[in-house]
């Protein structure tokens, strides 16, 4: 079994760019596993991972998987948003 890195909530939440209250209130609420050593919540790598896994989101419709990972969205017109006829 590999050994897990274990990072801080302060960590965690700039990785995330969230607030470390947010991170909190993940491990408050069950939804990120985490470890009370004492001197503070460790997260470890594998159970951040799950957390990200199980918040997911499905890709929009019409975004193909290449455009997705190159950073590049659909133009409003290509996603029938486009300016209106005269």
């Amino acid at each position: 079994m590999p050994q897990d890195r274990y990072q801080t909530v302060q960590e965690v939440a700039e990785r995330l760019e969230v607030a470390e209250a947010t991170v909190r209130q993940w491990i408050k609420a069950g939804a990120l596993r985490a470890i009370d050593i004492g001197k503070g919540w460790r997260i470890s790598d594998t159970d951040l991972s799950l957390f990200l896994t199980a918040h997911e989101t499905t890709p929009r419709h019409g975004v193909t998987e290449a455009s997705a990972t190159s950073g590049s969205h659909p133009r409003p017109q290509d996603r029938g948003l486009g300016s209106k006829a005269s």
